[in-house]
């Protein structure tokens, strides 16, 4: 069973005539069977068709009252991403994904308590996505390294989230559902309530949770994982050799006020009985031990 991104889902893409909104529809159209994307958001432009021959809509209420859309995954550039996002929010779309970088993180504190007050589920932003592996992908993951499985995947990282569902794969694990949540400091989706959702998910038998230096979401997930998850969970943090008050990478992946650093997301992990790997190039083994 997938989860989020269901055979339910009917997509829109915010941005579908730019460059790269109509580069990974395209993609989405290969890779999904039963998500389908049914049109697109540009304002100006409705009544067009994209290259697709998808309809393009004014305003996602339109493409809502036009297509039934129920999910929206956004490529806007980011002065303009957060009203997008309230756009799609105030549209009633269940599921919205916010692939774009750079958005000011005022603009994320003052759209999450928008997003909270309402019924719809953000992903990102700067996030790769989500994908269901033989239902459909909402991103820019590559779909040809996923296979249909029993293991979820949450990650800060969009390249490491391509490794090790690479390496699930290798093993003989397929993936029920992998949620890249992103790695700004202010999120939709943190690792605490991607957990909760793929914890509950019947048919998934276990999780992978990696994380980045930075923030205490980890921490905050261990937590929860100790006093409620029963299914195995393996875990992994990037960063281990940055040095404190430098970036590296994501917004998110800063060391401040002696907090987020990678030792202290291990240790949290390791008490919660998260199986910790100490490199990345073993998740996928770690996994398959695990499972057993």
């Amino acid at each position: 069973m997938a989860v989020l991104l269901t055979e339910k889902s009917k997509i829109i893409v915010q941005g579908i005539t730019g460059k790269e909104g109509s580069f990974h529809t395209g993609q989405m159209i290969e890779y999904n069977t039963k998500a389908k994307v049914v049109g697109g958001v540009t304002p100006g432009k409705g009544g067009q068709k994209s290259e697709h021959g998808l309809p393009v809509f004014n305003t996602v209420h339109d493409a809502v009252q036009t297509s039934g859309a129920n999910a929206s995954l956004i490529f806007v550039p980011p002065p303009f991403a957060a009203d997008a996002i309230m756009e799609a929010v105030s549209a009633g779309i269940e599921l919205i994904i916010c692939i774009s970088e750079g958005i000011p993180v005022r603009d994320m504190q003052r759209i999450i308590p928008f997003v909270k007050a309402s019924k719809s589920v953000l992903v990102g932003p700067n996030c790769p996505g989500v994908i269901s592996p033989g239902i459909g992908k909402m991103g820019i993951m590559p779909g040809f390294i996923h296979n249909p499985g029993r293991i979820g995947v949450i990650s800060r990282s969009g390249t490491l989230t391509y490794e090790a569902v690479s390496q699930l794969t290798a093993v003989g694990l397929g993936q029920s559902t992998c949620i890249g949540i992103g790695g700004d400091p202010i999120i939709g989706l943190p690792h605490l309530e991607a957990v909760k959702i793929l914890a509950g998910d019947p048919d998934t038998d276990g999780i992978v949770m990696i994380g980045e230096i930075g923030g205490t979401a980890e921490e905050e997930a261990s937590a929860w994982i100790k006093e409620n998850v029963k299914k195995p969970v393996v875990g992994f943090i990037a960063g281990q050799t940055a040095p404190p008050g430098r970036r590296m990478g994501h917004a998110g992946a800063i060391i401040s006020g002696g907090s987020g650093s990678a030792d202290s997301k291990m240790k949290a992990m390791k008490a919660a009985g998260i199986h910790v790997c100490e490199s990345p190039a073993v998740i996928g083994e770690t996994m398959k031990a695990a499972i057993k």
